[in-house]
C-alpha cells in the first residue's frame, strides 16, 4: 500500500526519539534548541530596524512561542502590550498557557490570552495571545491600536475573514501614527507557509525572513492504490502500530461525525491486535469536543500506550500535541462557503491546499524525525491548489462591512489585501438595510440602530434580535438563546447509547422548536446543584452550558451599557417567536405537499436538520430557521414555527424577496456608486 522499507528504519527512528523526546519540565533547554534560539539577535535587530517583517518559519521553528518573548525581553514593546493574534480560539489558550509556563508565571498575569467571551489577562499582561477577531473588535473603538507598539499575526496562511480585516487594519494605524509622528507600530507577520510576495507587496516590499525549518526531518509516502480515504487511513494506523517504532499518531479527517465513527471503528480493531503489541489509545480531536475529553488528548501515554488522535484541520497549526511522530493526512478538509443570492452555507468536504498538507506533515517533526503518510498520489498534491482560498471570497460579509462602517471606512476605501466579490458585498448591504442597520444600499451609512448593533460581538442578525426584545418584553429569554447559539453545540453524542441519548434530549424538546428548546435546558442547567453530574446523565456538554452562561452574562452587560430595560415574557413563547422574527425575517420557510420546506428568499428546498426537536414530527406549515446549510442535501437548522399573520404585524416593510438576493436595478445601481 505504501511505500516499502518501513521497517528497516525502526531502530534509527527509536534511538533519535529516545534521545530527543523532552518532558515539560525541561522546558528551558527546549526552547534554547529551537531553530528560532540561533538566530535571535538578528531576529530582533530586523524588528528594530523595519515597521513590518514577514517571518516564514517552518512548523516546530518555534515562531509562534518564542517571538513574543524575544521582543518582550528586547524591550521592543515599550510600556505597552504584545498583541499576538491566532486564527483559532483554541489555539490562542494553548499557546498562551505554554507560554506562560516557559516564563515561569501564572496564566493571566505577565502571559494572557483573550478570546470572545472569555478574558484571562490582567493589567500586569505584557504579552496577549488573542484571536485575531478580538483585535478587529478592539480596532472599533481605536483605529490606531494605541494599545499596542508590536502586534504579532500569526497564522496568517489561514486567511479567515478577521484575519484579511485585520491586516487592513494594522496597515492603516501604522499610516496614522507616523503622520502624528507617534511611536511607530511595528507589524510582525508569521506563518509556516504563504504566498509572500503577495504579503510584501501590500506591505510596500517589507523584508522577508527564512526561519531554518523544523528540527527534524519528515519523510513522506504517498498513497499508491485508490481506496477510500477513511479505509486507507485505518489500514495505515494497523500498520504503523505493527510495524513501526514508539510514537503517537495523529490521523487528519474532515469533521466530528466522520471523526466520532472513525474513533469508534479503531477503538473494536484494536481490541483484536495481538497481546504482545502496545495497547492503544484512541483519541478524538476537534473544536466542540468537552474539555476534559480535549485534556486527554494533551497528555502523555502511559508507558507501552501508542495514543492514536483522529482531528480535524484544528491540530494543523499552532496546537501541538505532544509525542506525535507519525502523521496521516487524508488530503481533505470540511470547507464552509457561503452564497450571498441564496443565502446558504455550504458544507462541504473538499481538498486541502499544498499549503495545507506542508502543514500537516510538519506535525510529524516535532519531537523527533517522523513519517507523514499522505493517502492520495503524488498526481492527486500536483494539483492541489498552492495556497487555500481566502475565508473574505467565500463567507457573509453583513459583520465584516458593519464594523468597517462604525470605525468610519466605506468597504470602497478600505484596503483589502485580496477583495472580495461585488455580489457578497451587495448582498451583506442588502442584508444591513434590511435589518434597518444602513441608511441605504447605494450611499451606506451607519444608522443610531447600526451602532448600537455593533455593541455585541454577534451576527448583526443577531444583535437585532436583543434590541428588538424589549418591544415584545422578552429580553432574558433572547438572552439565553442568543447565548446558546453564540457557542458550541450542547448535545452530546453517543453511538453505544443512543437509545438513552434520545430518551434524555427528548424530555427537554418543545413543540414549537428547537430555540425555546435551547432556552428549557439552559434554564434547567441553571437550577441544578450538580451541573456536572446532571449534564452527564442528560448527554449534554456540562462546557459547553457553562460557556453559554458567560456569554449571556456579557451580552447582559453590553444590554445595561445601551440601557435596554430587562423583561421576561415567562411562560408564554409567542413573544419569543416574534422577537426571533425580527432578525430572521428573511430566513422564513413554508411545507410543501413533499413535506419539504421551500425558503422564501431563495426558493430552494430543504428538509429540517434530523437534530432538530421537529424533526420526523408532524411538521408546522411555516418556520423560521437560524441558517440553511447544505451537505449532501439542504438543511435546516434551529427551527421554530411561527403563523404567517406575525411576518405583517411583526415586519411589515420588509420586501422578503429583496433581502439576501438583488435585482438588476439594485447590482446597477451599486456598481454606479463604485
Amino acid at each position: 500500500m505504501m511505500d516499502s522499507g518501513l521497517s528497516s528504519r525502526n531502530s534509527t527512528l527509536g534511538n533519535q526519539y529516545s534521545r530527543s523526546y523532552m518532558k515539560q519540565d525541561n522546558a528551558k533547554q527546549q526552547r534554547n534548541s529551537l531553530p528560532i534560539y540561533s538566530v535571535r539577535k538578528s531576529l530582533m535587530e530586523m524588528v528594530r530596524k523595519s515597521t513590518t517583517i514577514i517571518v516564514l518559519g517552518e512548523t516546530g521553528s518555534g515562531k509562534t512561542t518564542q517571538m513574543p518573548q524575544f521582543i518582550y525581553e528586547a524591550g521592543l514593546n515599550g510600556d505597552k502590550t504584545i498583541a499576538v493574534t491566532q486564527p483559532r480560539r483554541v489555539a490562542a489558550i494553548t499557546v498562551a498557557k505554554w507560554v506562560a509556563m516557559e516564563m515561569g508565571t501564572n496564566l493571566g498575569d505577565l502571559v494572557g490570552y483573550t478570546v470572545r467571551f472569555e478574558d484571562m489577562t490582567s493589567e500586569n499582561t505584557q504579552i496577549k495571545y488573542m484571536t485575531d477577531g478580538i483585535l478587529c473588535r478592539e480596532a472599533l473603538s481605536d483605529r490606531q491600536l494605541r494599545n499596542y507598539n508590536v502586534i504579532i499575526l500569526d497564522e496568517v496562511h489561514e486567511r479567515t475573514v478577521a484575519t484579511d480585516v485585520l491586516l487592513g487594519v494594522v496597515k492603516k494605524a501604522q499610516q496614522i501614527r507616523a503622520l502624528k509622528r507617534m511611536a511607530p507600530l511595528k507589524v510582525i507577520i508569521m506563518s509556516a507557509t504563504m504566498d509572500c510576495d503577495h504579503f510584501a507587496n501590500y506591505f510596500s516590499d517589507c523584508p522577508i525572513v527564512y526561519l531554518q525549518g523544523r528540527t527534524y526531518q519528515v519523510k513522506v509516502y504517498q498513497m499508491l492504490e485508490k481506496i477510500h480515504y477513511i479505509e486507507a487511513c485505518l489500514k495505515t494506523v494497523v500498520e504503523i502500530h505493527q510495524t513501526q517504532p514508539a510514537g503517537d499518531v495523529l490521523v487528519f479527517l474532515t469533521g466530528q461525525e466522520e471523526i466520532d465513527a472513525t474513533v469508534n471503528k479503531m477503538r473494536r480493531l484494536a481490541k483484536s491486535f495481538p497481546s504482545d503489541l502496545p495497547k492503544l489509545a484512541v483519541y478524538p480531536m476537534y473544536a466542540a469536543l468537552p474539555q476534559t475529553q480535549q485534556l486527554d488528548v494533551f497528555n502523555p501515554a502511559p508507558s507501552n500506550v501508542r495514543k492514536v488522535i483522529f482531528a480535524t484541520n484544528i491540530a494543523e497549526t499552532s496546537i501541538t500535541i505532544n509525542g506525535i511522530r507519525y502523521v496521516i493526512d487524508c488530503g481533505r478538509a470540511k470547507v464552509r462557503s457561503y452564497d450571498p443570492i441564496t443565502g446558504m452555507d455550504m458544507l462541504k468536504v473538499c481538498w486541502i491546499s499544498q499549503a495545507q498538507a506542508h502543514q500537516r506533515t510538519g506535525r510529524a517533526g516535532r519531537i523527533t524525525d517522523g513519517i507523514c503518510f499522505r493517502t492520495y498520489s503524488k498526481e492527486a498534491y500536483e494539483h492541489l491548489d498552492k495556497m487555500t482560498a481566502p475565508e473574505i471570497l467565500r463567507c457573509n460579509l453583513s459583520a465584516t462591512i458593519l464594523n468597517l462602517l462604525v470605525m468610519g471606512v466605506n468597504y470602497k476605501d478600505f484596503d483589502f489585501i485580496d477583495k472580495p466579490p461585488e455580489e457578497a458585498i451587495v448582498g451583506a448591504l442588502l442584508e444591513l438595510k434590511a435589518l434597518n442597520a444602513i441608511s441605504s444600499v447605494e450611499n451606506p451609512i451607519l444608522t443610531a440602530l447600526g451602532s448600537k448593533m455593533a455593541r455585541f460581538p454577534l451576527d448583526p442578525k443577531y444583535s437585532k434580535m436583543l434590541l428588538s426584545a424589549p418591544k415584545f418584553g422578552c429580553l432574558e429569554e433572547m438572552l439565553t438563546i442568543i447565548a446558546m447559539l453564540s457557542g458550541e453545540n450542547i448535545f452530546t453524542n453517543s453511538a453505544q447509547k443512543r437509545e438513552q441519548m434520545l430518551i434524555a434530549h427528548s424530555k427537554f424538546y418543545d413543540k414549537s422548536g428547537d430555540h425555546i428548546t435551547l432556552l428549557k435546558v439552559f434554564n434547567e442547567f441553571k437550577t441544578k446543584a450538580k451541573p456536572k453530574m446532571w449534564c452527564f446523565d442528560n448527554f449534554l456538554h456540562e462546557r459547553n452550558l457553562t460557556h453559554a452562561t458567560s456569554i449571556r452574562e456579557q451580552l447582559s452587560e453590553i444590554c445595561k451599557g445601551l440601557n435596554i430595560p430587562s423583561s421576561s415574557c415567562g411562560i408564554d413563547t409567542i413573544p419569543v417567536a416574534k422577537c426571533l422574527l425580527t432578525g430572521l425575517f428573511a430566513n422564513i420557510a413554508t411545507k410543501q405537499p413533499d413535506h419539504l420546506y421551500l425558503t422564501s428568499t431563495s426558493g430552494l428546498k430543504a428538509r429540517i436538520h434530523p437534530s432538530s426537536s421537529i424533526s420526523g414530527k408532524l411538521r408546522p406549515p411555516v418556520v423560521i430557521y437560524t441558517e440553511l446549510v447544505a451537505t449532501r442535501l439542504n438543511y435546516l437548522r434551529n427551527v421554530t414555527e411561527i403563523e404567517p399573520a406575525w411576518i405583517d404585524e411583526v415586519v411589515p416593510n420588509v420586501n422578503l424577496r429583496q433581502t439576501k438576493s438583488f435585482n438588476d436595478h439594485t447590482f446597477r445601481t451599486f456598481q454606479g456608486h463604485k
